[in-house]
C-alpha cells in the first residue's frame, strides 16, 4: 500500500485534504497488519480503498466514509474498528 499515493488520490477524489493523510495512514496500517489479505485473499490497494469509500453515502465526509467502510468490515469479519478515525480529525490543523 503506497500511503502517499492513497493520500493524493483521496484528496483528488473526495476533495478533502483535512482527513486524507490520517485515512491513508490508517489504511496503510491496516494493509501492513495483513488482516485484510487474510480475510479477502487479496492485498489492500489504493484502488480497493477508493472504490469502497465511493460506495458510502455521497453526503458523507472522507472520515465518515472511512468509518462507514470499516464498520461494514468489522461487522462481517471483526477486528477492523481499531483502524477507525476520530470524527474531529477534520477540524484539527
Amino acid at each position: 500500500m503506497d500511503r502517499q499515493e492513497l493520500e493524493r488520490v483521496l484528496c483528488e477524489t473526495f476533495d478533502d485534504t483535512g482527513a486524507a493523510a490520517v485515512v491513508a495512514r490508517q489504511a496503510g496500517d491496516m494493509a501492513d497488519g495483513g488482516q485484510f489479505d487474510a480475510d479477502f485473499g487479496d492485498e489492500l490497494t489504493v484502488e480497493a480503498v477508493v472504490e469502497n469509500l465511493q460506495d458510502a453515502p455521497s453526503e458523507y465526509s472522507l472520515t465518515e466514509r472511512w468509518n462507514w467502510w470499516l464498520g461494514a468490515l468489522d461487522h462481517s469479519h471483526g477486528g477492523y474498528t481499531r483502524f477507525s478515525v476520530r470524527p474531529d480529525v477534520e477540524t484539527r490543523s
